[in-house]
């Protein structure tokens, strides 16, 4: 993944299909990403809260 100097890009999980990771941009702010086979979701900080509390209930429903 290209990275611009000042981003800093930090994985969190990453497997042949996904990638979950982090980029702090140069003003400070961390921006969260998912991308899962072709769909890549980026999200502030307030909606990276609202996906996971969102995504938690999901995982309730549905305990795989």
């Amino acid at each position: 993944m290209k990275q611009d100097n000042d981003t800093k890009i930090k994985t969190i999980v990453e497997t042949d299909d996904c990638f979950a990771y982090t980029a702090e941009e140069p003003d400070g702010e961390v921006t969260y990403h998912l991308q899962i086979n072709n769909v890549t979701l980026h999200f502030f900080n307030e909606e990276w809260q609202v996906a996971l509390d969102f995504l938690k209930e999901v995982v309730k429903e549905f305990p795989g």
